[in-house]
């Protein structure tokens, strides 16, 4: 048995997508006054997009304004389970620092993308989804594009590098997924789908689990994050089509927390758990009658990760080595450099690209910190001249 799954037994949360990484949620002690009450997406996009490739597959998009002055579009490409809102923080910090446009994408079988085919989620498909979906809204004059992508969407915007679809891709950032430690993960990924709630009797209920069980430790990402992940039992839809949600919905919610007197975390308050986040086992506590049990059926996830597994390996097999011989500027975000195989490692020593250690989050580095891997990000492309700072931006992080 690997130390990773040691670590996944002991602590009894694993990683929250396939190819993630260990993670515990931070103490809530001395924290703000918090709330689950969601929000929408507009606070953070100029646009959103439903875009026909073809009769067989239909893709949603958000897009923040187009810069004062030229600069790259940040193609931003989510984990398993999550959706394109996964990155609304990120793009309300990164364009405040540097001319670029964020587009942001549902991939297949997530959010309120609709294709023929939502089970296959091959590294091939997914890449060849990406690149048909670019040639149909850029059919002339491509803008310069630069890749983002978080655990299994840093694996799939490796392959989409490799095969080389696009002609003006210049450059990618990989956020916490690591070829050795995501195949290693991977043996002890059911059972951790096993473990998370099935389903949900509010949104603000899906939030609430979403901070308390660590898979996101910024709250103000949960509140957009969490509803582009879940679908409403009865419509089908995602939730985020129940936007905005009423005061009596929201007041419902506040009196059905899965913990009492939860819905609001105040300063003195901690996590069930401690400092040690709360575990899956906190989430799944017996409900008792059956009006109890239809009414939390509200709603359940978007997309059942387990039946990827046969895509699992597909993802991560070889990453290391595609990512190292890609010819395009690279950078690797990490939450820990544990996270590092022996691969990257002799890779990073050869000065083959770039990285950075962000510490004090979970996997999703990217909702925990938004503004730092916004900062480190912007100063990668203004220091390679693939972007202007906006503003009076500067750097201020150790890579800069």
């Amino acid at each position: 048995m690997s130390s990773l799954q040691r670590t996944i037994l002991k602590s009894k949360l694993p990683p929250t997508i396939p190819g993630g990484r260990i993670g515990r949620a931070d103490s809530f002690k001395k924290s703000r006054i918090r709330d689950y009450k969601p929000c929408m997406w507009n606070e953070f996009f100029a646009e959103k997009e439903d875009i026909v490739v073809d009769e067989q597959r239909t893709f949603r998009i958000y897009r923040t304004k187009k810069p004062e002055k030229p600069g790259p579009t940040l193609l931003l490409l989510h984990g398993g389970g999550y959706s394109a809102l996964t990155w609304a923080h990120f793009c309300s910090e990164v364009t405040s620092m540097i001319h670029s446009q964020c587009l942001c994408i549902d991939l297949r079988g997530h959010g309120d993308s609709k294709v023929d085919d939502e089970d296959d989620l091959s590294a091939d498909t997914l890449s060849k989804d990406i690149g048909d979906l670019l040639t149909k809204l850029y059919p002339e004059d491509m803008p310069q594009i630069y890749v983002v992508g978080h655990s299994m969407g840093g694996a799939i915007a490796v392959h989409f590098a490799y095969m080389a679809l696009v002609p003006t891709l210049i450059g990618i950032t990989v956020i916490d997924v690591v070829e050795g430690t995501a195949m290693e993960a991977l043996a002890s990924m059911q059972s951790f789908l096993r473990s998370r709630p099935k389903y949900f009797q509010s949104i603000p209920n899906a939030i609430e689990w979403c901070i308390r069980s660590g898979q996101v430790r910024n709250v103000d990402s949960a509140k957009v994050s969490m509803p582009g992940q879940i679908i409403n039992c009865t419509t089908n839809q995602l939730a985020t089509n129940d936007l905005p949600l009423p005061d009596e919905v929201l007041e419902e919610a506040h009196h059905t927390s899965m913990f009492p007197n939860a819905f609001s975390i105040s300063e003195d308050e901690e996590s069930p758990a401690g400092d040690e986040g709360a575990t899956g086992e906190d989430f799944k506590k017996p409900i008792t009658t059956k009006a109890a049990t239809d009414a939390a059926k509200n709603y359940t996830w978007r997309i059942d990760l387990a039946k990827s597994e046969k895509y699992w390996v597909g993802w991560f097999s070889g990453l290391s080595d595609k990512f190292l011989n890609l010819r395009l500027p690279k950078q690797l975000l990490l939450a820990s450099i544990d996270g590092l195989d022996r691969t990257l490692t002799v890779g990073q020593m050869q000065g083959r690209f770039q990285m950075q250690v962000l510490a004090r989050c979970g996997h999703a580095v990217h909702e925990d910190r938004p503004h730092e891997v916004a900062e480190v990000i912007s100063g990668y492309l203004i220091r390679n001249r693939f972007a202007e700072a906006a503003g009076e931006f500067r750097c201020h992080m150790p890579s800069c």
